[in-house]
């Protein structure tokens, strides 16, 4: 009941939440990496726990800082490190080392090709993965959903000292360099550097991203602030939106185009409806990044602002600024008027002398 359940019920979008990178053919973020069952992922993967479904293909290596749980028939081309446990199911091949500062739960027919270390127990039975990787994705949808018995029961599973998202990479996927295809909608979050082609349902991208290659989605497709999408963006059926300080190194096309007056199209721009200048944003989530600058600003003036200090009553201005006079001989003697000789001008010679003019 449980497979035919994660069957029938396959990871719903593509999702890269904010500050994803991928750096010399590994993909890195802060938070978890979950993987849907038949899918390729053609570089590593560093993350918190890496969760993967049957018949995972990983074309680098993985390193997960909490826990890896890797379904049946997975197959890692590299060293798999794992901070705490590892689990991994039957037939599960890694082309490297495993080394787990954990526990280790390895199913029957495992193949480690350069052997594993362990600092915990070793157990060899057949771990059930599938059912943890359904949980914690759950677990994910249900923190923002409404069943909040389901939401509380689910995030006693997780680790609730972290509240990043994780990286969803849905069923039959292929990621890497070349293209990211999925058949599902997909969504970047800000501040991230990809690449690779994005090929999708839908897509929307998030605010100040870079990203190395062209985006293609049948419905609508949403680039937000100050992105930089280094190829085409096209749509065979949907609407384009572009928003402020975007620059597009490519061509446009689309049914009907909502061009922000401030970002850049290099290429030319096709579309069989309308295409409309505009000055608002295209996405409806609220910038963090524009409140927080806001908030700084606001501290900073707040600040700068003088404040009036009560030092009692004020004298009079005029009696402030303007200094006394200072009369001669009050405090240097040195410029004191020499009272003797005005004496001897102003007063006439004794006995009828009058001074000489001439001396």
């Amino acid at each position: 009941m449980i497979r035919v359940l994660f069957r029938s019920d396959p990871l719903e979008e593509l999702a890269i939440p904010d500050g994803t990178t991928v750096e010399e053919h590994d993909l890195v973020t802060d938070g978890d990496v979950l993987v849907g069952g038949q899918s390729t992922v053609e570089f590593g993967v560093r993350g918190r726990n890496v969760i993967a479904g049957e018949r995972v293909r990983f074309g680098g290596h993985i390193e997960a800082e909490g826990d890896c749980r890797l379904d049946m028939w997975c197959d890692v081309a590299d060293n798999v490190l794992v901070g705490e446990d590892a689990y991994l199911g039957e037939r599960v091949h890694v082309g490297g080392q495993l080394k787990v500062a954990g526990d280790i739960d390895i199913g029957d027919d495992v193949d480690i090709e350069e052997g594993f270390e362990a600092n915990g127990w070793i157990v060899i039975r057949n771990p059930m993965p599938t059912i943890v990787f359904l949980f914690v994705y759950l677990g994910q949808l249900l923190r923002i959903g409404e069943q909040e018995a389901a939401e509380d029961a689910l995030s006693e599973l997780l680790d609730g000292d972290h509240d990043e998202e994780p990286v969803v990479i849905p069923r039959g996927a292929t990621v890497g360099d070349d293209a990211w295809r999925v058949s599902t909608p997909a969504r970047v979050g800000d501040d991230c550097r990809i690449h690779g082609n994005v090929r999708a349902e839908s897509v929307t991208v998030g605010r100040d991203n870079v990203l190395f290659g062209s985006l293609r989605g049948k419905d609508d497709v949403v680039v937000g602030r100050g992105s930089e999408i280094k190829g085409n963006v096209t749509t065979r059926n949907g609407d384009l939106a572009v928003g402020p300080g975007v620059k597009i190194w490519g061509d446009v096309a689309a049914e009907n185009v909502r061009l922000h007056e401030n970002a850049t199209v290099d290429g030319t721009i096709r579309a069989g409806g309308e295409i409309k200048l505009h000055t608002a944003d295209v996405l409806n989530d609220p910038d963090e990044d524009a409140e927080a600058m806001a908030e700084m600003a606001a501290e900073m003036e707040a600040a700068s602002t003088p404040v009036a200090e009560d030092d009692g009553p004020v004298e009079d201005a005029s009696a402030v600024d303007e200094p006394d006079e200072e009369k001669p001989g009050d405090d240097d003697p040195a410029e004191a008027p020499d009272d003797s000789a005005a004496t001897e001008l102003s007063e006439p010679a004794a006995d009828g002398d009058h001074p000489d003019p001439a001396t």
